[in-house]
């Protein structure tokens, strides 16, 4: 029999054995859980390139996490070039560009089977209010709209329209749509002027700005111009003739203010690669695609069915 002089003790020396077998089941059920989830959630996915590209793929990254806990990355610090530099460093699986891959893309990473999934094209157009498209402005040159970006022409009347002040509203100065007219009319971007005029964020910002302005243009896309409010402007290609950003247009390669969307991968894609580049070939992923006013492979190839975006 235990004395009541010994019994403290002899609680304590069990309570402790008890404690530790118990801290120990505890800490093993800990590394288990954590071992569990690194399993199940597989692979990090790191997508790198174009801030065009990235809002519709950025859409389906959130869906996908949400859904089936993919681990996404995305970024687009230094637009296409560094996604296909990343793809060629293997510190991407997935490149986003506006453009093809090159011959010094291929020579700067033989090892790296570049295979390029085309999205879609992203095109921008020149906006404007009814009362510029009513007093005669249907179109510009490369060289006017540089006249006004240069704030040399100021009125709509020294391009044959009304007397009316030009009220542009630029894209954002570093956006995708921003930097698709400053390389057509300069070439490159260092050597457009900055900071000279409101900018707008998004295409239904844009649309709002120029239904209710009088003499106004922005840059937008076609799908959110209605013929009826806002007109587009008709932009001379490398014939000098003036062509409207149609969806003819697009698949004959006429109109010169767009670029073609793709995802590049290396070799064929497999696991999670393969996963985010199905849902966005998936309806779902389509209607991302068309969301941001960009014209999708299927509506493409509903003009041409023998599209090819590579030929």
């Amino acid at each position: 029999m235990i004395t009541s002089s010994l019994q403290p003790a002899f609680l304590r020396i069990h309570w402790n054995r008890f404690s530790l077998f118990f801290s120990r089941v505890f800490l093993g059920f800990v590394i288990f859980l954590a071992m569990l989830s690194v399993s199940c959630k597989g692979e990090v996915l790191n997508i790198v390139g174009s801030l065009s590209v990235n809002m519709p793929v950025a859409d389906a990254a959130q869906i996908l996490r949400a859904e089936i806990g993919m681990d996404i990355h995305i970024n687009t610090n230094g637009g296409s070039d560094a996604g296909i530099g990343a793809l060629g460093d293997s510190s991407a699986q997935i490149a986003m560009t506006t453009r093809p891959v090159t011959p010094e893309d291929r020579a700067d990473s033989p090892e790296v089977n570049f295979k390029q999934i085309y999205l879609g094209q992203h095109v921008v157009a020149l906006g404007v209010s009814s009362d510029v498209w009513d007093g005669g402005v249907h179109g510009l040159s490369r060289e006017q709209l540089r006249a006004i970006y240069e704030k040399k022409i100021n009125n709509w009347k020294q391009v044959g329209g009304p007397d009316l002040p030009i009220v542009f509203f630029n894209a954002d100065e570093g956006r995708g749509v921003w930097e698709m007219l400053i390389q057509w009319i300069y070439g490159s971007s260092k050597r457009a002027p900055l900071g000279r005029f409101p900018m707008m964020s998004s295409n239904e910002e844009a649309r709002n700005s120029l239904e209710f302005t009088h003499g106004s243009m922005s840059l937008l896309s076609p799908k959110f111009i209605d013929g009826k409010e806002i007109f587009a402007l008709g932009v001379a290609g490398s014939d000098n003739k003036a062509y409207f950003p149609t969806l003819d247009n697009v698949v004959n390669g006429k109109y010169p203010l767009m670029k073609p969307m793709f995802l590049v991968v290396n070799e064929k894609p497999t696991g999670e690669s393969k996963t985010l580049i199905d849902f966005m070939f998936s309806n779902r992923g389509r209607a991302l695609i068309e969301k941001y006013g960009y014209f999708s492979l299927e509506e493409i190839r509903l003009v041409d069915p023998e599209f090819q975006p590579l030929k």
